[in-house]
Protein backbone atom coordinates (compact mmCIF):
# COMPACT_ATOMS: atom_id res chain seq x y z
CA UNK A 1 0.00 0.00 0.00
CA UNK A 2 1.06 3.59 -0.60
CA UNK A 3 -0.04 6.72 1.25
CA UNK A 4 -0.56 9.22 -1.55
CA UNK A 5 0.36 12.87 -1.11
CA UNK A 6 -2.16 15.24 -2.63
CA UNK A 7 -0.93 17.51 -5.41
CA UNK A 8 -1.70 20.89 -3.87
CA UNK A 9 -1.33 22.69 -7.20
CA UNK A 10 -4.72 21.22 -8.14
CA UNK A 11 -6.30 23.59 -5.59
CA UNK A 12 -4.64 26.81 -6.78
CA UNK A 13 -7.48 27.81 -9.09
CA UNK A 14 -10.18 27.56 -6.40
CA UNK A 15 -11.29 31.15 -5.83
CA UNK A 16 -13.82 30.93 -3.00
CA UNK A 17 -11.75 28.92 -0.52
CA UNK A 18 -9.48 31.59 1.02
CA UNK A 19 -8.40 29.62 4.07
CA UNK A 20 -4.82 29.00 5.18
CA UNK A 21 -3.50 25.44 5.18
CA UNK A 22 -2.93 23.68 8.51
CA UNK A 23 -1.50 20.19 8.99
CA UNK A 24 -1.52 17.47 11.65
CA UNK A 25 0.53 14.26 11.57
CA UNK A 26 -1.64 11.15 12.08
CA UNK A 27 -0.65 7.59 13.00
CA UNK A 28 -2.61 5.62 10.39
CA UNK A 29 -1.74 2.19 11.80
CA UNK A 30 0.36 -0.73 10.56
CA UNK A 31 3.44 1.47 10.52
CA UNK A 32 1.97 4.10 8.20
CA UNK A 33 1.56 7.80 8.93
CA UNK A 34 -0.08 10.62 7.03
CA UNK A 35 -0.88 14.31 7.17
CA UNK A 36 -4.40 15.55 7.85
CA UNK A 37 -5.23 18.97 6.47
CA UNK A 38 -7.63 21.27 8.27
CA UNK A 39 -9.08 24.76 8.23
CA UNK A 40 -8.54 26.78 11.43
CA UNK A 41 -10.08 30.24 11.21
CA UNK A 42 -10.85 32.77 13.92
CA UNK A 43 -9.18 33.73 17.22
CA UNK A 44 -7.56 30.81 19.03
CA UNK A 45 -9.32 31.82 22.26
CA UNK A 46 -12.79 32.00 20.66
CA UNK A 47 -15.35 29.23 21.28
CA UNK A 48 -14.46 26.41 18.87
CA UNK A 49 -16.90 24.75 16.50
CA UNK A 50 -15.93 21.53 14.73
CA UNK A 51 -17.25 21.12 11.18
CA UNK A 52 -17.12 17.48 10.06
CA UNK A 53 -17.69 16.66 6.37
CA UNK A 54 -18.68 13.31 4.92
CA UNK A 55 -18.57 11.28 1.71
CA UNK A 56 -17.14 12.18 -0.79
CA UNK A 57 -16.65 15.87 0.04
CA UNK A 58 -14.01 17.89 1.92
CA UNK A 59 -13.72 21.12 3.91
CA UNK A 60 -14.56 23.13 0.77
CA UNK A 61 -18.14 22.17 1.66
CA UNK A 62 -18.02 24.60 4.61
CA UNK A 63 -16.74 27.67 2.77
CA UNK A 64 -20.18 29.35 2.89
CA UNK A 65 -20.90 28.58 6.55
CA UNK A 66 -17.51 29.58 7.96
CA UNK A 67 -17.83 33.37 7.35
CA UNK A 68 -21.22 33.44 9.12
CA UNK A 69 -19.84 31.49 12.08
CA UNK A 70 -16.75 33.69 12.28
CA UNK A 71 -18.92 36.81 12.38
CA UNK A 72 -20.81 35.30 15.31
CA UNK A 73 -17.57 34.88 17.28
CA UNK A 74 -16.59 31.25 16.67
CA UNK A 75 -13.23 29.68 15.94
CA UNK A 76 -13.99 27.37 13.01
CA UNK A 77 -12.15 24.07 12.57
CA UNK A 78 -12.88 21.91 9.53
CA UNK A 79 -10.65 18.88 8.93
CA UNK A 80 -10.29 16.99 5.68
CA UNK A 81 -10.72 13.35 6.64
CA UNK A 82 -7.90 11.02 5.72
CA UNK A 83 -8.52 9.99 2.11
CA UNK A 84 -10.28 13.27 1.27
CA UNK A 85 -9.54 16.88 0.40
CA UNK A 86 -5.93 17.94 0.82
CA UNK A 87 -5.24 15.19 3.36
CA UNK A 88 -3.09 12.15 2.54
CA UNK A 89 -4.81 9.18 0.91
CA UNK A 90 -4.02 5.48 1.47
CA UNK A 91 -4.61 3.84 -1.91
CA UNK A 92 -5.89 0.50 -0.55
CA UNK A 93 -9.67 0.39 -0.11
CA UNK A 94 -9.32 -2.41 2.44
CA UNK A 95 -7.14 -0.24 4.70
CA UNK A 96 -10.07 2.03 5.51
CA UNK A 97 -12.25 0.95 8.44
CA UNK A 98 -14.85 2.72 10.58
CA UNK A 99 -12.70 2.40 13.70
CA UNK A 100 -9.64 3.76 11.94
CA UNK A 101 -11.55 6.80 10.72
CA UNK A 102 -12.68 7.46 14.30
CA UNK A 103 -9.12 7.04 15.57
CA UNK A 104 -7.68 9.37 12.93
CA UNK A 105 -10.24 12.07 13.70
CA UNK A 106 -9.76 11.72 17.46
CA UNK A 107 -5.99 12.05 17.03
CA UNK A 108 -6.56 15.28 15.14
CA UNK A 109 -8.92 16.62 17.77
CA UNK A 110 -6.64 15.73 20.69
CA UNK A 111 -3.75 17.50 18.99
CA UNK A 112 -5.54 20.58 17.68
CA UNK A 113 -8.62 21.36 19.79
CA UNK A 114 -8.77 19.24 22.96
CA UNK A 115 -11.10 21.67 24.76
CA UNK A 116 -14.89 21.44 24.79
CA UNK A 117 -16.32 22.40 21.39
CA UNK A 118 -19.58 22.75 19.49
CA UNK A 119 -20.11 20.27 16.64
CA UNK A 120 -21.80 20.46 13.26
CA UNK A 121 -21.81 17.16 11.40
CA UNK A 122 -23.28 15.84 8.15
CA UNK A 123 -23.19 12.46 6.37
CA UNK A 124 -20.11 10.46 7.53
CA UNK A 125 -19.19 13.49 9.62
CA UNK A 126 -22.09 12.38 11.80
CA UNK A 127 -21.23 8.69 11.80
CA UNK A 128 -17.86 9.76 13.18
CA UNK A 129 -18.91 12.79 15.20
CA UNK A 130 -21.99 11.27 16.85
CA UNK A 131 -19.97 8.27 17.93
CA UNK A 132 -17.42 10.64 19.45
CA UNK A 133 -20.21 12.49 21.26
CA UNK A 134 -21.56 9.20 22.61
CA UNK A 135 -18.14 8.07 23.79
CA UNK A 136 -17.08 11.44 25.30
CA UNK A 137 -20.18 13.64 25.74
CA UNK A 138 -18.39 15.97 28.15
CA UNK A 139 -16.17 17.21 25.29
CA UNK A 140 -19.08 18.67 23.30
CA UNK A 141 -20.84 21.90 24.24
CA UNK A 142 -23.70 21.32 21.79
CA UNK A 143 -24.44 19.49 18.54
CA UNK A 144 -26.18 20.28 15.25
CA UNK A 145 -26.68 17.24 13.02
CA UNK A 146 -27.81 17.26 9.39
CA UNK A 147 -28.53 14.42 6.97
CA UNK A 148 -26.78 11.83 9.12
CA UNK A 149 -27.35 9.07 11.67
CA UNK A 150 -25.58 6.55 13.92
CA UNK A 151 -26.56 3.14 12.53
CA UNK A 152 -26.66 -0.14 14.43
CA UNK A 153 -27.56 -2.69 11.77
CA UNK A 154 -30.88 -3.51 10.14
CA UNK A 155 -31.71 -3.40 6.44
CA UNK A 156 -30.40 -0.73 4.05
CA UNK A 157 -32.91 1.38 2.15
CA UNK A 158 -33.13 0.84 -1.62
CA UNK A 159 -31.63 4.31 -2.15
CA UNK A 160 -28.64 3.57 0.06
CA UNK A 161 -28.17 0.10 -1.43
CA UNK A 162 -28.04 1.62 -4.92
CA UNK A 163 -25.53 4.25 -3.79
CA UNK A 164 -23.32 1.63 -2.13
CA UNK A 165 -23.24 -0.51 -5.25
CA UNK A 166 -22.52 2.49 -7.46
CA UNK A 167 -19.59 3.59 -5.27
CA UNK A 168 -18.20 0.07 -5.27
CA UNK A 169 -18.48 -0.85 -8.93
CA UNK A 170 -19.02 2.20 -11.13
CA UNK A 171 -16.11 2.70 -13.57
CA UNK A 172 -17.04 6.38 -13.86
CA UNK A 173 -16.84 7.62 -10.26
CA UNK A 174 -16.74 11.38 -10.81
CA UNK A 175 -16.84 13.12 -7.44
CA UNK A 176 -17.84 16.59 -8.61
CA UNK A 177 -20.80 15.25 -10.55
CA UNK A 178 -21.93 13.29 -7.49
CA UNK A 179 -22.03 16.53 -5.52
CA UNK A 180 -23.93 18.17 -8.35
CA UNK A 181 -26.60 15.46 -8.35
CA UNK A 182 -27.01 15.47 -4.57
CA UNK A 183 -27.76 19.17 -4.13
CA UNK A 184 -31.06 20.92 -4.77
CA UNK A 185 -29.35 23.99 -6.21
CA UNK A 186 -27.06 24.14 -9.22
CA UNK A 187 -23.29 23.97 -8.73
CA UNK A 188 -21.07 26.03 -11.01
CA UNK A 189 -18.43 24.37 -13.18
CA UNK A 190 -15.79 25.82 -10.85
CA UNK A 191 -17.46 24.25 -7.80
CA UNK A 192 -17.69 20.87 -9.52
CA UNK A 193 -13.99 21.15 -10.36
CA UNK A 194 -13.19 21.99 -6.73
CA UNK A 195 -14.82 18.76 -5.59
CA UNK A 196 -12.85 16.85 -8.22
CA UNK A 197 -9.55 18.47 -7.22
CA UNK A 198 -8.61 15.99 -4.45
CA UNK A 199 -9.08 12.99 -6.76
CA UNK A 200 -6.84 13.07 -9.85
CA UNK A 201 -6.93 9.32 -10.49
CA UNK A 202 -8.47 6.02 -9.40
CA UNK A 203 -5.99 5.21 -6.57
CA UNK A 204 -6.77 8.56 -4.92
CA UNK A 205 -10.46 7.59 -4.72
CA UNK A 206 -9.93 4.56 -2.47
CA UNK A 207 -11.35 6.30 0.58
CA UNK A 208 -14.32 7.66 -1.34
CA UNK A 209 -15.13 4.20 -2.69
CA UNK A 210 -14.63 2.61 0.74
CA UNK A 211 -16.90 4.81 2.85
CA UNK A 212 -20.31 3.54 1.62
CA UNK A 213 -19.20 -0.05 2.22
CA UNK A 214 -18.38 0.75 5.86
CA UNK A 215 -21.79 2.08 6.95
CA UNK A 216 -23.06 -0.57 9.43
CA UNK A 217 -26.63 -0.78 8.17
CA UNK A 218 -26.75 -4.59 8.02
CA UNK A 219 -26.54 -6.98 10.94
CA UNK A 220 -23.10 -8.42 11.57
CA UNK A 221 -21.11 -5.51 10.15
CA UNK A 222 -18.10 -3.97 11.85
CA UNK A 223 -19.03 -0.91 13.86
CA UNK A 224 -22.42 -2.08 15.09
CA UNK A 225 -21.33 -2.99 18.61
CA UNK A 226 -19.26 0.18 18.95
CA UNK A 227 -22.24 2.27 17.88
CA UNK A 228 -24.58 0.44 20.26
CA UNK A 229 -22.21 1.35 23.08
CA UNK A 230 -21.92 4.93 21.82
CA UNK A 231 -25.71 5.27 21.76
CA UNK A 232 -25.74 4.83 25.56
CA UNK A 233 -23.84 8.08 25.97
CA UNK A 234 -25.53 9.76 23.03
CA UNK A 235 -29.03 9.04 24.34
CA UNK A 236 -28.11 10.63 27.67
CA UNK A 237 -26.50 13.68 26.08
CA UNK A 238 -28.48 16.49 27.73
CA UNK A 239 -26.91 19.58 26.20
CA UNK A 240 -28.63 21.27 23.23
CA UNK A 241 -28.89 18.93 20.23
CA UNK A 242 -30.52 20.24 17.05
CA UNK A 243 -31.38 18.46 13.79
CA UNK A 244 -31.67 20.36 10.50
CA UNK A 245 -32.23 17.98 7.59
CA UNK A 246 -32.85 18.53 3.91
CA UNK A 247 -36.30 17.81 2.50
CA UNK A 248 -34.80 16.79 -0.83
CA UNK A 249 -32.36 14.16 0.46
CA UNK A 250 -33.59 10.68 -0.59
CA UNK A 251 -30.97 8.83 1.49
CA UNK A 252 -31.39 10.26 5.00
CA UNK A 253 -35.12 10.97 4.64
CA UNK A 254 -36.66 10.20 8.03
CA UNK A 255 -33.44 9.67 9.95
CA UNK A 256 -33.82 12.82 12.04
CA UNK A 257 -36.65 11.24 14.03
CA UNK A 258 -34.56 8.61 15.89
CA UNK A 259 -32.12 11.33 16.94
CA UNK A 260 -34.93 13.60 18.15
CA UNK A 261 -36.72 10.79 19.98
CA UNK A 262 -33.70 9.19 21.64
CA UNK A 263 -31.37 12.05 22.61
CA UNK A 264 -32.24 13.98 25.78
CA UNK A 265 -30.76 17.25 24.56
CA UNK A 266 -33.01 17.18 21.49
CA UNK A 267 -36.15 17.69 23.55
CA UNK A 268 -37.78 21.06 22.96
CA UNK A 269 -35.34 22.12 20.25
CA UNK A 270 -36.52 23.84 17.06
CA UNK A 271 -35.77 20.96 14.73
CA UNK A 272 -36.32 21.62 11.07
CA UNK A 273 -36.64 20.12 7.61
CA UNK A 274 -35.15 22.59 5.15
CA UNK A 275 -36.84 23.11 1.78
CA UNK A 276 -34.80 23.28 -1.43
CA UNK A 277 -32.13 21.33 0.39
CA UNK A 278 -30.49 18.12 -0.77
CA UNK A 279 -27.99 15.79 0.84
CA UNK A 280 -25.14 18.30 0.77
CA UNK A 281 -27.09 20.83 2.78
CA UNK A 282 -24.06 23.08 3.31
CA UNK A 283 -24.26 23.97 -0.39
CA UNK A 284 -28.00 24.56 -0.46
CA UNK A 285 -28.76 26.24 2.89
CA UNK A 286 -25.48 27.40 4.47
CA UNK A 287 -26.82 30.51 6.19
CA UNK A 288 -29.72 28.70 7.83
CA UNK A 289 -27.42 25.92 9.03
CA UNK A 290 -24.91 28.40 10.43
CA UNK A 291 -27.71 30.28 12.18
CA UNK A 292 -28.82 26.99 13.70
CA UNK A 293 -25.32 26.39 15.05
CA UNK A 294 -25.20 29.93 16.49
CA UNK A 295 -28.60 29.63 18.19
CA UNK A 296 -27.77 26.19 19.59
CA UNK A 297 -24.43 27.37 20.99
CA UNK A 298 -26.10 30.40 22.54
CA UNK A 299 -28.67 28.14 24.15
CA UNK A 300 -25.82 26.02 25.50
CA UNK A 301 -24.13 29.12 26.92
CA UNK A 302 -20.94 28.50 24.96
CA UNK A 303 -21.35 31.54 22.68
CA UNK A 304 -22.23 35.01 23.84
Amino acid sequence: MQVLKTDLTRFKAIRDYPFAENWCEIDLGEGFSGRMHYVDEGPKDAPPVLLFHGEPSWSFLYRKMIPVLLDAGFRCLAPDLIGFGKSDKPDDIGFYTYDRHVSWLEQWRDAVVPETAALFCQDWGGLLGLRMVGESPERFACVVASNTFLPTGGTPSPAFHAWREFAKASPDFMIGELLQRATATERTAEEVAAYDAPFPDEPSKAGARAFPQLVPVEDGMDGIQQNIEAWKGLSNYDKPFLTLFGEDDPVTGGLAEPLIERIKGAEGMAHGMLSTCGHFCQEDRPVELAQGVIATAQKAGSLG
